[in-house]
């Protein structure tokens, strides 16, 4: 069976249309795992994935009648440029059903290289039984992303140029899952000639079909698949990318999404380009494959598959990095409501840097506090600080890997409090920098009691924090003069109607 793929791929025609693109090594990663990690650039592809190779080799071998009756793909959008672009280059008619979740900017894209779209459905699998049916009472051809020997070919492309740009020896290659096309096409040509290589398989952990596939021996079709790394989110993996897996792929690796936005974050500090999330698939497994293997020295593959990303996904990106490196520990704990606490706390935890931080009065006994503090990645910190918690005599919740609390509960930390007599609000800005916030603290002291607090760390070269203060109206001439010394820019918000609406 590889042989016959081998042949097919390397008569593949794709460079009509796809570049050979660099491995690249990932200098700074592979000196943080021991490992020399290679990162093949197919973001860097006309489309900005590797989908278009499969696309045109298929298509390259239209008959002239199938050319003038056009073609039909379904796609979540990469192999929708992919057929896109092959498409234009050949003066075809192509049209493109894309599922209504699909990220703008790959509609936009594919608009824009002339296909014709139409959303339907809420998932590449809606989309793809739709486009099977116009095909068939259109008389279109239908290009399937990654069930097809000649798309899978076109992808097995990336494995020739792997070979030739790396000569020396490989331990292992990551590659991205979804529908099967990638991995079936490099696995075949690598495992035909060099069977010692290990292909392991990374999918999402929430839309994982080959993992299920594999352990059931069988195809095996998910209930329902996570959105967030949208060009693998597929149900079933593919027949034909199954049959060759179940030959060629040595383990298969299952990432969470905290796990992909810090892998994307690693491809931006060595690329300063940014991966989409089923792009950052490959990264993501190799650091989650080292964290339990006793590997040195090694030198280790891995696809970026595309760079197609909603720019608004970024801040989700951004903001959970740190929890999937492990860099930051979300937790709530208890502490007195009276004046000085807060400093007290922040003083606890010493050096640490403290990412989040928020607050509001419940009762006049106990404060229940949300907050994030920056780690160094190592479980022995992480343990640490909950021991210095527990000897502190504070109790506490771990939030790091409750995905309620990550989602929504740290942004609805707040809410009315009628039993506060006296709160006023402001807005204050300082410097960010290690140790600004319990600076903050302590030039507040204990005079006046904070009755809300809100601070979260964005990265930012001013930290910003909400701050309820409880001054009665006889010492108001007083506290004047203590904000008027504070040398922190300030908002009073006492009279937002925002506050008075959700937070009085």
């Amino acid at each position: 069976m590889l042989t016959g793929y081998v042949e097919k791929i390397l008569k593949a025609r794709v460079y009509d249309v796809a570049d050979e693109t660099p491995l690249d090594v990932m200098s700074r990663l592979s000196k943080r795992l021991g490992n020399t990690i290679f990162l093949k650039r197919e973001d860097l592809q006309p489309v900005f994935s590797f989908k278009l190779r499969g696309a045109y080799n298929r298509m390259s071998q239209l008959s002239e009648d199938e050319r003038q009756r056009g073609v039909i793909c379904a796609s979540a959008g990469n192999h929708a440029q992919g057929v896109a672009l092959a498409a234009s280059k050949m003066d075809v008619h192509a049209l493109i059903v894309m599922p209504k979740t699909t990220p703008p900017i790959k509609v936009e894209a594919v608009r824009a290289l002339g296909a014709e779209v139409c959303l339907h459905g809420n998932s590449y699998d809606d989309a793809s039984s739709y486009a099977q049916g116009v095909a068939e009472k259109d008389g279109r051809t239908y290009i399937h992303p990654y069930d097809d020997p000649e798309v899978i070919a076109g992808q097995g492309t990336i494995a020739m140029e792997i070979i030739r740009q790396h000569p020396g020896a490989i331990h292992s290659i990551f590659i991205p899952v979804g529908g099967g096309g990638l991995i079936s096409g490099v696995s075949a040509y690598i495992k035909a000639f060099w069977p010692e290589i290990k292909i392991i398989a990374v999918e999402p952990a929430d839309a994982a079909s080959l993992k299920a596939a594999l352990e059931a021996d069988e195809r095996v079709s998910l209930d329902q698949v996570g959105l967030f790394a949208d060009g693998t989110a597929v149900k079933q993996v593919g027949i034909e990318p199954f049959r060759i897996c179940r030959e060629t792929v040595d383990e298969v690796v299952t990432v969470d999404s905290d796990e992909l936005c810090a892998a994307i974050v690693d491809i931006f500090q060595e690329t300063r380009s940014i991966a989409e999330p089923s792009g950052a698939l490959g990264v993501a497994g190799i650091k989650k494959y080292l964290a339990t293997h006793d590997l040195h020295d090694e030198h280790i593959i891995t696809i970026n598959s595309g760079a197609n990303v909603n720019f608004d996904r970024l801040r989700h990106i951004a903001e959970r990095a740190e929890i999937g490196e492990r860099r930051e520990v979300l937790f709530a704990t208890t502490i007195p409501e009276q004046p000085g606490s807060f400093q007290r706390f922040c003083k606890m935890l010493g050096d640490r840097g403290i990412t989040e931080f928020n607050y509001r009065f419940a009762d006049n006994q106990q404060a229940q506090v949300f907050v994030g503090v920056r780690m160094n990645g190592k479980e022995e910190e992480r343990q640490q600080l909950f021991k210095q918690l527990d000897d502190a005599e504070y109790n506490w919740v771990d939030f790091t890997d409750n995905e309620a609390a990550k989602l929504h509960v740290r942004y609805m930390v707040g809410g009315h409090a009628p039993q506060v007599d006296n709160e006023r609000l402001f807005r204050f800005e300082f410097p960010e920098r290690p140790g600004a916030l319990l600076r903050f603290l302590t030039r507040i002291g204990q005079r006046w009691n904070i009755s809300l607090f809100h601070y979260r760390n964005h990265g930012a070269a001013y930290g910003r924090v909400l701050v309820g203060i409880q001054v009665a109206e006889e010492f108001n001439s007083e506290f004047q003069v203590f904000l008027d010394t504070l040398g922190y820019v300030f908002w009073e918000e006492t009279n937002n109607p925002a506050y008075s609406l959700f937070l009085k």
